[in-house]
């Protein structure tokens, strides 16, 4: 194993991220967004790691080079850096403090779920380079993860349903039917094998779009818990896992009766409602013995007491409407569609960032963001989403979820007109009431006792895999 740069650097001057997902989209903006924000907020000697996730060594590659090549713009074009540097300023001193390492993983093959994350915990990554502008990463470790942004996911979609199009538009409005459509062509039963990764084929199966919105995150990131556990002494703040979400699911887009998403024709707006209620409910008293037993809390080892370890903590956000591949258009729609979602954003919606780099904004803030901060404001309990202006201009803001409001609270009228709450908030919601609070919080307890069922199932059937017997 060799000696890494951050070896050298305090452990606070240090950051280490992982996005899933990180190729294309959200995930490559997320990438490097988080390369100019930490650059120009952090100590000029301090040092960013990011490790996005791909499915294959190509699009690995392809991503690093292409996180290496903004890096390289940035430092070059920024004035931001060259004001805090004085004039002896040289890129290639900013270039050399940015690290991207990448490991292959598939959401919906749960042996490369446990093959990805003992590569993190326990091996080591490679990142050379020929340019003297990085450092060239030959076989490093791991030391911790800071933030973990479970991105990546599939939508399930085959494309449009042109009659509920027009529809939308006509009895909802331009900006309702564009931030929560309900246009977007699916056909349910989508089912795959997680042993194999492989469509309609073997038994047993799960719901496919749950596997990658969900489950397989939630599978890694319990595997990942021995590099973002702290120890009770640590000066580090908590690692956080960010829980990655849409603007769109309501109360009725889940349901106990189908929690894999198999039945039903909306199966992302399921999963994504469902990432809700695991992401709010994870510190509430009814959540807590399976939030403690998925993070470890309570399985340490006798000469590792429990209250001698920090365990994550679980935050939530969306990125808000944006303008991806994930949707399948082709590239006469695409162009369209785009010039469709800036009309939205010019008529007045907070919701249309459209840009992958604009609808990171919220990740990345919550990702760097200042820990007695989010403390503070009790920021595991609100769904952050990216907002934005008429010009884009974009900032983080509180979003309403159906069934818990804002804040998991009830409030008055006054009070969220004060916090200008109500702006973007969904035509015909309904205000949340101590009543629903209770459904919701029970909600969240049994989807948390569910996960942790499957979790043991599934584990058990890799487990017999991998050891032969099945």
């Amino acid at each position: 194993m060799a000696s890494a740069p951050w070896d050298r650097v305090p452990p606070k001057d240090t950051i280490f991220v992982l996005v899933t997902g990180g190729n294309s989209g959200i995930g490559f903006g997320i990438g490097e967004r988080l390369i100019d924000e930490y650059l120009t907020t952090r100590s000029l000697s301090s040092h960013l790691v990011v490790i996005p996730t791909t499915r294959s060594a190509r699009k690995s590659q392809e991503t690093i080079d292409g996180l290496r090549r903004h890096t390289k713009q940035f430092a070059v074009t920024s004035d931001a850096l060259r004001k805090r540097a004085g004039p002896s300023y040289d890129p290639k001193q900013t270039t050399r403090r940015v690290h991207i390492l990448s490991v292959q993983l598939d959401l919906c093959s749960l042996p490369s779920v446990r093959r990805a994350a003992k590569q993190l915990v326990s091996g080591t990554l490679s990142s050379p380079s020929d340019d003297d502008d990085f450092v060239s990463l030959i076989d490093v470790k791991i030391p911790r993860l800071d933030s973990v942004i479970f991105n990546a996911g599939i939508g399930g979609w085959y494309g449009l349903d042109w009659p509920k199009v027009f529809h939308n538009i006509f009895t909802k409005g331009l900006i309702s039917a564009t931030t929560w459509p309900t246009f977007k062509g699916a056909l349910g039963g989508r089912l795959i094998n997680p042993i194999t990764g492989t469509k309609g084929q073997g038994i047993p199966q799960i719901g496919e779009v749950f596997c990658a919105n969900v489950f397989g995150h939630y599978l890694f990131a319990q595997q990942l818990v021995p590099l973002m556990a702290r120890p009770a002494n640590s000066t580090l703040a908590p690692s956080r896992i960010i829980w990655e979400s849409s603007v769109e699911p309501d109360w009725e887009c889940f349901s106990l009766d189908d929690f894999e998403a198999i039945k039903t024709t909306a199966a992302y707006e399921s999963t994504k409602r469902l990432t809700d209620i695991l992401a709010l409910t994870s510190t509430l008293p009814a959540s807590r013995p399976y939030v403690d037993k998925y993070l470890n809390i309570n399985t340490q080892p006798q000469t590792t007491p429990t209250s001698s370890i920090t365990p994550p903590k679980i935050y939530l956000v969306h990125p808000g409407v944006v303008q991806t591949t994930l949707f399948p258009l082709n590239a006469f729609m695409f162009f369209w569609y785009n010039v469709v979602l800036y009309i939205v954003r010019w008529l007045g919606s907070p919701w249309h960032p459209i840009t992958a780099y604009n609808g990171a904004c919220a990740p990345v803030w919550l990702a760097l963001q200042e820990q007695g901060w989010l403390d503070g404001a009790h920021a595991e309990r609100v769904k952050w989403g990216t907002s934005t202006d008429f010009w884009g201009e974009c900032r983080v803001k509180k979003t309403e979820v159906d069934g818990w409001g804002w804040e998991g609270k009830v409030e008055e009228m006054m009070a969220l007109k004060q916090e200008h709450k109500l702006k973007g908030r969904k035509p015909g919601a309904v205000d949340v009431t101590e009543e629903r609070l209770v459904e919701f919080k029970a909600l969240g307890a049994e989807c948390w006792r569910r996960m942790e069922e499957l979790r043991k199932v599934w584990e058990q059937r890799v487990d017999a895999v991998e050891s032969g017997r099945s």
